[in-house]
């Protein structure tokens, strides 16, 4: 059998040589439009969901978060396993789906089953779904460090203020970069102390000062003022940007 592959090869020498030619020139073609990782993807379809809990124990970030988030996708349809990861201020759920299903099918499906956890979540827990990418996607970590002592030396919330304002948008901007999570310091916030005395003397609830508070952070739009055919547009700014902005929010005017 050998000898007459050997034969017949030799005998049409001509059109082995084309026929190699065009498999050797749609192999080349093939591998230009082949997509190159480090590794082949071998893991079943996986969607991570990443929720910051700023200023909370490991512990807490497994019960107060990443538990509730877990109840809610373990039903999920086509569900197989859920794996998750609580550290400082951060938990990670990785939801792997059955082989074959759609990749943004699932991504629907958890889209949806987080909306059921959110009621169940810290205040300001919420929970998001990292972007597709290559399952070589690791995580770089960059420090940012400030001087123990010193005049002028800013707080360790400024330096966070900072890093959310300044450093992550410009590193999303890369090409590459998924997911940027500031960890660390404190998110910029305006804390309202409120004093029980006065609130007796004045007859006023905590329920009500929130509400002041609610209603001084918000802008409105007042529409088009009509001057002639034509007008400029009326703004009514009303974001708290200092301290001095909620100074000035009025809990009850008649009292």
């Amino acid at each position: 059998m050998l000898n007459a592959i050997l034969a017949w090869s030799l005998r049409y020498r001509s059109l082995v040589l084309i026929t190699g030619l065009v498999v050797a020139g749609v192999g080349l073609w093939s591998a230009t439009d082949m997509p190159i990782d480090v590794l082949p993807d071998l893991n079943r379809p996986t969607v991570t969901i990443m929720t910051e809990a700023h200023g909370m124990i490991p512990e807490d970030v497994e019960q107060l978060v990443t538990w509730p988030i877990e109840q809610v996708v373990n039903g999920a349809t086509h569900v197989i396993r859920v794996r998750s990861q609580s550290g400082v201020g951060l938990s990670v759920v990785n939801v792997e789906f059955d082989w074959g299903s759609d990749l943004y099918r699932c991504r629907q499906i958890v889209a949806e089953k987080l909306q059921l956890a959110m009621a169940q979540l810290p205040p300001g827990a919420q929970p998001v779904m990292t972007p597709i990418s290559s399952i070589m996607g690791q995580i770089q970590l960059i420090g940012f460090r400030l001087p123990t002592a010193g005049e002028g030396v800013p707080h360790a919330d400024e330096l966070r203020a900072w890093i959310d304002r300044v450093v992550r948008p410009r590193l999303l901007s890369i090409s590459g970069i998924a997911q940027v999570v500031a960890i660390g310091g404190q998110p910029r916030e305006l804390q309202v102390a409120v004093d029980p005395n006065a609130l007796r003397a004045f007859d006023v609830t905590l329920s009500e000062v929130a509400e002041a508070v609610e209603r001084a952070n918000v802008s409105m739009t007042g529409g088009v003022l009509e001057i002639g055919a034509k007008g400029p547009l009326v703004s009514v700014p009303g974001r708290v940007r200092a301290e001095d902005d909620l100074t000035r929010a009025v809990v009850d005017a008649e009292r």
